[in-house]
């Protein structure tokens, strides 16, 4: 995959400027990284923190050749997660579906949107936001106690560019895996539970829509759904997030 790199220096969020792009045709590998972004989104429309300067605020087209596209986010969490272990030897985890952890912090996190023709997606928009020179005193007060950054773990400047390029290196590497088929895909899976925060067995709770669910955490399903023990059986969650471990 060849990458065409669009360096901004503000916008309200890359994968707003992505998806504009995606719309009028840009191709597959087309990134955007902004400097800041002023409205930068999480999940669920939740706001990510973007310090100008501080982070790595990157969005990534695709145009997925292939029916498994659930699988993307966990892609681009892996993607994250070996760009930072490569170039900087900190081994974050992934806490299903989207976020990375370091020492129980947050790293970082994924938000993968997509758009569909009939059946297939036209598009997919691989967004991603690392934590890399922020200082305890650069995240919002509510934020502190649950975020991290490279900086703060290693007190050494970031190479950001270095990163990108290691990013978008392994963002080809873990697509592909997904567009090579069935045992291409069962492989990322595998992949995403050796470096997943939680271990078969562990008891957690689960957000998906109503009151929490608090159950036994047994890994994802080959489509990439959480799949989690519950008193009344085994159910999978396609849309949750896991709140806690108890």
């Amino acid at each position: 995959m060849e990458f065409i790199i669009h360096r901004l220096d503000s916008c309200p969020s890359t994968n707003d400027i992505a998806r504009g792009m995606a719309r009028a045709g840009a191709p597959e590998g087309t990134v955007v990284t902004a400097e800041e972004q002023t409205a930068g989104r999480g999940t669920k429309g939740r706001s990510w923190h973007s310090v100008r300067g501080k982070g790595l605020y990157v969005s990534v087209i695709l145009h997925p050749r292939t029916a498994a596209i659930s699988l993307l986010s966990l892609a681009a969490g892996l993607a994250a997660r070996d760009a930072v272990a490569t170039t900087h030897g900190l081994e974050a985890r992934l806490r299903w579906p989207n976020d990375l952890v370091l020492n129980g912090r947050k790293l970082g996190g994924i938000l993968c949107e997509s758009a569909f023709l009939g059946n297939l997606a036209d598009y997919a928009i691989l967004g991603t936001g690392l934590n890399l020179g922020h200082g305890e005193a650069d995240f919002p007060a509510e934020l502190r106690p649950a975020a991290v950054s490279i900086f703060m773990i290693t007190g050494k400047p970031v190479d950001r560019e270095a990163l990108l390029a290691e990013l978008l290196a392994q963002t080809a590497r873990r697509a592909g895996m997904i567009e090579s088929g069935a045992e291409g895909a069962a492989g990322l899976i595998a992949d995403f539970e050796h470096r997943s925060a939680f271990r078969s067995g562990d008891s957690i709770e689960v957000l998906a829509g109503g009151e929490p669910l608090r159950g036994e955490y047994r890994g994802l399903s080959p489509e990439g759904a959480l799949v989690v023990g519950l008193p009344g059986g085994v159910r999978r969650f396609a849309a949750a997030e896991i709140a806690r471990v108890l």
